[in-house]
């Protein structure tokens, strides 16, 4: 159960309020998560956060700060935005428990992230094309402000609880692929962008939807990273014109 939590990262993408990092920092110890991220936050270290901590000041000591969100998620096999509304996008939106359990199963098999956004209006429609999937607490529609830190204390409960019951889900077993990562995603995706303005079907000057169509399709799939080669291999064969077409057996 521990290694599972431990490879849960909370990501914290433009905080404003330095002492909502140190709450978010007790709400994550209390659960038994530890790793957390900052990206972008408007003031860090700060005094705020070292009082609100209360206690977890282990976890702001060893809190990363980084400028982009890709960075913070890239060794990641699973990366679950919060977001109060879809926005049109089509990855899967969970409820916080059914979102736990699978955050604890894809742990098995490597780093996840629990991604929130700023306090005033969370993350960006970019921000959320990162994300391979979206979690709502669904809280009363007539008053739907959640506090940060307190969100991040009913994500990080239902992860502990989804740990305690020992619910693995889909959870890697022996013998099957690893998931690719975002890092290996985020390359695939820029590989089919080069590939599709050179044959021509993608215009950069009017791209539409496409590329983010193709990312939610992709992420939607769960690739694993030896899928993600197979797709790179067809696609850097596109780019040097094919060849003599293989008949099958």
């Amino acid at each position: 159960m521990e290694d599972q939590l431990g490879r849960i990262r909370v990501v914290l993408v433009g905080t404003s309020h330095p002492g909502n990092i140190g709450s978010v920092a007790r709400a994550m110890k209390a659960m038994g998560l530890s790793d957390l991220v900052l990206v972008d936050p408007q003031r860090f270290p700060a005094a705020e956060a070292t009082a609100l901590a209360a206690g977890a000041d282990d976890l702001l000591a060893r809190a990363r700060v980084l400028t982009r969100l890709e960075d913070a998620v890239a060794d990641c096999v699973w990366v679950v935005g919060t977001s109060a509304r879809r926005r049109g996008h089509s990855v899967p939106v969970f409820d916080p428990e059914p979102a736990a359990r699978e955050l604890i199963a894809r742990a098995s098999g490597g780093s996840v992230a629990l991604v929130f956004g700023r306090e005033s209006s969370g993350l960006t429609n970019a921000e959320l094309d990162r994300c391979t999937a979206l979690v709502q607490i669904p809280t009363d529609p007539g008053f739907s402000s959640l506090n940060l830190a307190a969100a991040v204390q009913v994500l990080a409960y239902a992860c502990r609880t989804a740990a305690l019951v020992g619910d693995s889900g889909s959870a890697p077993g022996g013998g099957v692929e690893r998931h690719a990562t975002q890092a290996e995603m985020e390359a695939l995706f820029e590989h089919y962008q080069r590939v599709l303005v050179q044959i021509e079907f993608l215009d950069p000057e009017k791209p539409r939807h496409l590329m983010r169509r193709l990312r939610h399709l992709y992420q939607r799939a769960g690739l694993t990273a030896n899928e993600v080669r197979i797709l790179r291999g067809i696609l850097t064969h596109t780019e040097r014109g094919g060849g003599r077409p293989r008949t099958g057996s």
